[in-house]
């Protein structure tokens, strides 16, 4: 059974606390440094890729909300800031905790297969998978589930009404606000797609060209798209004026929506999954989530060993071959449960683990091909997620997403309206890659009304004496990720030990190992080498974004990423 805190907030950093304190009394905290905690009363931890989205949470908290209140201003405010993540034109996967009711939910509101979805436009006169259009423009894009979504949450579990969760990012998209860095250099590299529609460069490519640092973004478009929402709910979005305007503004540039297929949208709630290990209970995301099941078969694996009292190589060995066979059950087997029965009891067993441990050496990589067949570029920063644990003790991990940066790169005009592009998610020619490298099978193949198989792997790590609330961005790295993120956790880390430690990945497909500078030392990488690992140095990758709890003490602690400064985690 988890507690509520009795929220005395010790501090974790006394950096501007004296300014943080200030900033909670009117409940918009200005921006502050990726982790900020206050000594003294506290009601709560939020950390989320912008400082404007989590003192949307903060300002929502303070008018009586709830964690899920929270959610939905910190969710619809990433939607104003962070388009080239998350936005109304996307989906979303987030793990609840209702703290009264000891009881965790998995709500699904990721896209959807248009009925018209036809596989053979995807494919290339070479066979492979066409980029140009599972990747650009209208046909691209799966439904949008992420107003439904926000929508089910207030109504199912939220304290206050939509429209007061909705209102920081309405505001924030009314009158503006200065992209950072970050945000003005990912037009910059997307500025060819975007200016091919008109409404997509209205917004971000004022007179034709990429915006200088300082420019002040306003997009009334998108105010009214969220005061509709506000107004009507789930309808304001999927029916009336902008259901017209994203079905003829698809349909204008070649896509195939229809307001049958707005009308079928459906968020559903699912029911998580549970892995024990080494005295930890982690909640995690079921399909049509791929993480949770290979972040289960890991740790089922890795259960069968003692990693403390191996050397750095070797417990990374078994941790990557481990790695390994997971994401090749993922190519193989996973998809949307409501259309492929999945061999899931198998997949979660111990005894299956136990089979796949028998197959590791101790000190030998295992050439992928020499696995049974199972039917990449640079990991990237499409999706975003946070995390939340308000003053009852109610958690939200939710991770957001277009897929690829702005989506299809498409606006429907007049909506303010990024649409995603996550047809690409789909086994578009089954054993071919995707946009992250990812190979699917015929359980994640296109049907009509079909949910596309998702790395977002929101979770919750329980364990006696401490809680945490964890997830990430990346693409097919989300996985292994959260798996690192929660081995660290339990190794006693903090939250922001958590998002700043070094990472690496191995997807079973390329056969290698990706990593970040300095992740190993020299003696692991030439013991790791001369094993049979190819390792692969990448650019840092990733922007987790992690809230933890100690009972112990009633401890909060909210850490972003320090790769991506304009994140904020912080303790109210």
């Amino acid at each position: 059974m988890v507690h509520a805190p009795s929220w005395r907030v010790l501090a974790a950093s006394l950096f501007l606390a004296a300014a943080a304190g200030s900033a909670a009394a009117d409940q918009r905290p200005q921006a502050a440094p990726a982790s900020v905690a206050t000594r003294g009363p506290g009601h709560a931890a939020i950390a989320s890729a912008n400082f404007l989205a989590t003192n949307a949470g903060l300002e929502v908290l303070g008018k009586g909300g709830n964690a899920f209140d929270a959610a939905i201003a910190v969710a619809s405010t990433l939607a104003v800031v962070e388009q080239q993540s998350s936005g109304l034109g996307g989906g979303f996967m987030a793990m609840l905790h209702v703290a009264k009711e000891n009881r965790d939910i998995f709500i699904d509101a990721r896209e959807t297969a248009p009925k018209a979805v036809d596989m053979k436009v995807y494919v290339g006169k070479d066979g492979k998978p066409d980029r140009e259009v599972s990747t650009k423009g209208p046909l691209s894009a799966g439904i949008p589930g992420e107003p439904a979504g926000l929508a089910w949450i207030a109504q199912h579990y939220g304290k206050l009404p939509l429209a007061q969760s909705l209102a920081p990012a309405i505001r924030v998209a009314t009158d503006g606000y200065q992209p950072d860095e970050r945000f003005i250099g990912t037009i910059a590299e997307n500025q060819k797609t975007l200016s091919r529609y008109p409404s997509s460069a209205a917004i971000l490519l004022p007179g034709g060209s990429v915006p200088a640092k300082g420019w002040t973004l306003k997009q009334p478009d998108l105010a009214k798209t969220l005061r509709l929402i506000a107004d009507k709910g789930a309808a304001g979005f999927y029916k009336g004026e902008t259901a017209k305007r994203l079905v003829d503004a698809s349909r204008k540039e070649g896509g195939n929506w229809t307001q049958a297929d707005l009308d079928a949208y459906q968020v559903k709630e699912r029911e998580p999954l549970r892995i024990d290990y080494k005295g930890y209970r982690i909640v995690t995301a079921p399909p049509p989530s791929s993480g949770g099941v290979a972040i289960a078969e890991v740790l089922n694996i890795l259960a069968g060993y003692d990693l403390a009292k191996l050397d750095a190589a070797h417990a990374t060995h078994l941790t990557i071959e481990a790695m390994r066979r997971a994401f090749r059950d993922h190519n193989e087997y996973l998809g949307d449960p409501d259309f492929v029965k999945m061999p899931l009891d198998m997949l979660l067993s111990r005894y299956y683990a136990d089979g796949l441990r028998a197959t590791i050496s101790p000190d030998k990589a295992t050439p992928s091909d020499l696995l049974p067949t199972a039917m990449a570029p640079e990991p990237g920063m499409h999706t975003t997620h946070f995390s939340v644990i308000d003053k009852d003790g109610n958690m939200v991990a939710s991770t957001l997403t277009v897929n690829l940066e702005f989506g299809s790169g498409f606006v429907a005009a007049g909506t303010g309206v990024f649409l995603n592009d996550e047809m690409d998610d789909f086994a578009l020619v089954p054993g071919q890659p995707n946009a992250f490298g990812l190979r699917g099978a015929e359980a994640n193949k296109p049907e009509p009304g079909k949910r596309m198989l998702s790395s977002m792997s929101p979770s919750f790590v329980f364990g006696a004496d401490r809680t945490a609330v964890i997830g990430s961005p990346g693409g097919s790295t989300i996985i292994t990720q959260v798996l690192e993120g929660i081995l660290a956790f339990i190794d006693g880390k903090d939250a922001s030990g958590i998002t700043a430690q070094k990472r690496y990945h191995h997807q079973y497909l390329p056969d290698r190992v990706d990593v970040e500078d300095g992740v190993f030392d020299a003696a692991t990488t030439k013991a790791l080498t001369d094993m049979g690992h190819v390792l692969r140095q990448r650019s840092p990758w990733g922007f987790m974004n992690v809230v933890t709890w100690d009972h112990r003490t009633n401890t909060l602690d909210a850490a972003s990423d320090p790769r991506r400064p304009s994140g904020l985690g912080k303790v109210q």
